[in-house]
């Protein structure tokens, strides 16, 4: 897995992945930022995040879970001291859909939290506590 980064103004950075993609980071004003993209820890936030929806998503799917939305919120306290490291994340998974299993859904986020999410387990190994919460949304089957 390869990334570039690229310094283009004051803390502005562009970075570009292994896959082709492009994103601006940038820092806050009191370091000269203007805004223009997102903050590296908020990337670390999404990052963890996003990995773990996608296994989530994934083992709901293989279980023929009729899932029509995933959404996972994500809280983070930092130390108040350079360096600011994560100390606490809370995953607040919403999964909409038809007939939802509340075991299965549940067991989709503990396998993912233990065995799945690179990027959760490795915060979680560096001494990042992560509690995973969830709620279900049952649609009405009817369209």
């Amino acid at each position: 897995m390869q990334t570039e980064i690229v310094w283009k103004e004051g803390v502005h950075f562009e970075a570009t992945s292994g896959t082709g993609h492009t994103i601006n980071l940038d820092g806050p004003a009191d370091y000269g930022g203007q805004n223009l993209g997102a903050r590296p820890m908020e990337l670390m936030l999404i990052g963890a995040g996003s990995c773990s929806a996608f296994d989530v998503m994934m083992i709901l799917k293989k279980g023929r879970q009729q899932v029509t939305g995933c959404k996972v919120e994500l809280d983070a306290e930092r130390a108040p001291e350079p360096p600011r490291v994560f100390t606490k994340i809370t995953m607040r998974f919403i999964v909409t859909g038809r007939n939802l299993s509340p075991q299965r859904v549940k067991r989709a986020i503990e396998l993912s939290a233990e065995q799945f999410c690179s990027a959760s387990i490795m915060l979680k190994r560096a001494g990042v506590e992560i509690e995973y919460v969830h709620e279900i949304i049952e649609e009405d089957g009817e369209e």
